[in-house]
């Protein structure tokens, strides 16, 4: 699987981004998994074809010490399909960017 990996979190860290992830993005799964959308503007030409699989996400996982970013595109319907797969270089860029700029905004440098 590819990820994008922020290890090293402190305790506060965690908290910091449990907290805004929770607040944007709703209630974790499992206790720890978070679903994030992806751009409508990032969608690849099959993934704009398959309207009824969209909305489509990436999916975070929030552990104490580091935040997994899985750079897979999915939807939340369906466990297969041809429009789901590994990010678009934008589709990567937009995820690590907006992990990165979640990290700036609480002022987590790591």
């Amino acid at each position: 699987m590819k990820q994008y990996v922020v290890d090293q979190l402190s305790d506060d860290d965690f908290q910091k981004l449990r907290a805004y992830l929770e607040k944007n993005y709703g209630k974790p799964v499992f206790d720890s998994i978070f679903w994030l959308p992806v751009e409508k503007s990032a969608l690849s030409e099959v993934q704009q074809a398959h309207v009824d699989c969209q909305p489509f996400y990436t999916v975070v996982e929030l552990q104490p010490k580091q935040l997994v970013c899985e750079l897979l595109v999915r939807t939340k319907d369906k466990m297969r399909c041809d429009c789901m797969g590994y990010a678009t270089e934008q589709q990567r860029n937009g995820i690590i960017e907006l992990v990165d700029g979640i990290l700036g905004q609480l002022e987590i440098n790591i």
